[in-house]
């Protein structure tokens, strides 16, 4: 199939989500009985009236409740669309505000109990919540992009597309492509007009055939344009 210039259609981006993508969903549902937990940890003193409810801890079981109601409704909306991503993640965000509570918490008594007198000790869990809040942070604000890496993107010069992770796009034009032909059920096999070959495979994707159709018949559109 020869490749022409073709007329000015262009589509939107589409992100690729592949099969196991529910299972890491299901996965991640898991990770969030971690910062749970360790809100329990932290505010059952205080609920069984051990120890005295300072502000900062009537901040964390603010926190804590706005957690508990974000994690019910991500779990829904997982349930409802394994795909749905948020722009702004705001369970990550709880969960590490609460992390980061735990750390000064555990920060302070063992400040306190070197002041009363305790051998020194080095405060490793403090250091490793206030480690796991800011990886918190981050995915907070960059989960729908790692989420949506892997995209195909249908343009007027030709279409680029980026099947894993990392890596950048490949991006190609239509000038120099020689011919887009199928290559099984789920993949493209593209010559280039220096004679290199790339094979795209749309395995593992729920709907690979159909990425594969949509990106031929785009070839076409051009041709007969």
């Amino acid at each position: 199939m020869n490749a022409a210039i073709p007329p000015s259609n262009t589509e939107e981006p589409t992100a690729l989500v592949r099969r196991r993508h529910t299972r890491r969903q299901f996965a991640k549902t898991l990770g969030y009985l971690g910062p749970a937990l360790v809100l329990v940890g932290g505010v059952a003193p205080v609920l069984a009236g051990n120890e005295p409810l300072t502000v900062l801890r009537a901040v964390e079981l603010l926190v804590g409740a706005a957690y508990l109601v974000l994690m019910l409704r991500k779990i829904w909306q997982l349930r409802l669309n394994p795909f749905h991503q948020s722009t702004v993640a705001w369970l990550e965000l709880a969960a590490a505000a609460i992390l980061a509570i735990e750390s000064y918490h555990l920060w302070h008594r063992y400040h306190e109990a070197e002041l009363a007198g305790a051998p020194p000790q080095l405060p490793v869990l403090p250091w490793l919540y206030a480690a796991v809040a800011g990886v918190y942070v981050v995915l907070a604000f960059r989960m729908r992009q790692l989420a949506t890496r892997q995209v195909v993107h249908l343009h007027a010069e030709g279409f680029a597309v980026r099947m894993g992770q990392a890596g950048q796009a490949h991006n190609l034009r239509w000038a120099d492509i020689a011919t887009v032909e199928a290559a099984g059920a789920t993949s493209v096999l593209v010559r280039r007009t220096n004679g290199q070959e790339h094979r795209i495979a749309f395995d593992g994707l729920p709907d690979g055939q159909a990425h594969r159709d949509r990106l031929l018949a785009h070839l076409r559109k051009s041709m007969n344009g």
